[in-house]
């Protein structure tokens, strides 16, 4: 008889290398820590491993407090993939310029890390490393990893101490960002399944203007306004089919579960060219409003027209 292996568990896909903030996100949850992990070397590479199934989920940033939005992972689930989100997780980032033992700050000549985070720096670099060359790279963590292979002794990078921690380098300053709090917001995302509701939940889509005509981002946003649903996220993209077409990336509470919810999509989706659903998921805010109320006063309503209905003559 041959020997039975045990049941492979779910694997989430994220950006590596070891040490990213991304990983730290996914270790911020007890049941994604718990999964197989694979990291893959870019956000793009990570969402399309989901879709072609190398990985059960993945785990992408979407937005920062200081940078704004992750326009990688926003144009790939917009335009490029066809995956739910199924969670959101927001995390405090900390930043912090790391070197190899031994090395000084007065020899540092140049700075690599990913861009995002170097732009959040900007008010040390110029204070204290002016005259250093700043280098890109795919992470944090990754400008991290190659600089502790290395000898080199005048490169620093920017990274959470996580990567110093990985790749045993040293800290020449911390908590370098140029404001004190900050965090970013991820998402998880996977193929083909909604998160349940849990009523306190979020819904992301993509909305397409049928034309740019005067009044046509008013009458999308009326759809909301005019059942009392919160928006917390609204952001235009270029849609890459003609110079000057704009599609509305848009964030509401409630989920697709609730009525009123339904009732705002299927309203758009007839007035607009194409409604893109991206899910309903739980909502990382502590912010939330109650729409309870929204789903009786609808039920109300439709059971007034149906009544109304029922006295027409024949």
């Amino acid at each position: 008889m041959g020997q039975h292996s045990e049941p492979r568990g779910p694997t989430i896909g994220y950006l590596g290398p070891a040490g990213t903030f991304t990983e730290q996100a996914v270790y911020s949850q007890p049941d994604l820590a718990a999964m197989n992990h694979r990291r893959i070397n870019s956000i793009i590479d990570v969402l399309q491993a989901v879709e072609s199934g190398e990985v059960d989920m993945g785990l992408v940033a979407i937005e920062n407090m200081i940078e704004g939005s992750v326009t990688a992972t926003l144009d790939a689930l917009a335009f490029d993939t066809d995956l739910y989100i199924q969670r959101e997780v927001i995390i405090d980032v900390n930043l912090n310029l790391l070197a190899r033992p031994g090395v000084t700050l007065e020899s540092i000549e140049r700075v690599r890390s990913y861009p995002v985070a170097h732009a959040q720096c900007r008010s040390f670099m110029a204070e204290r490393l002016p005259d250093a060359v700043f280098e890109a790279a795919n992470s944090t963590a990754d400008a991290a990893r190659n600089l502790a292979g290395s000898t080199d002794a005048t490169t620093a990078v920017i990274a959470p101490l996580r990567s110093a921690e990985v790749y045993g380098l040293e800290v020449l300053a911390a908590d370098i960002a140029d404001h004190a709090e900050n965090q970013t917001r991820f998402v998880l995302v996977r193929e083909g399944v909604i998160a349940a509701p849990t009523g306190h939940d979020k819904t992301s889509m993509v909305i397409y203007q049928r034309s740019d005509v005067p009044g046509s981002l008013i009458g999308i946003l009326q759809e909301f306004a005019a059942r009392a649903i919160n928006l917390t996220s609204l952001q235009s993209r270029p849609t890459k089919a003609s110079l000057g077409q704009y599609c509305f990336l848009i964030d509401c509470e409630g989920h697709i579960a609730d009525e009123v919810v339904a009732d705002a999509l299927r309203n758009l989706s007839m007035k607009t060219t194409r409604v893109k659903f991206l899910g309903s998921y739980p909502s990382a805010s502590a912010d939330h409003h109650d729409h309870l109320m929204n789903e009786v006063e609808l039920r109300k309503a439709v059971s007034w027209i149906e009544d109304l209905r029922g006295r027409i003559g024949s």
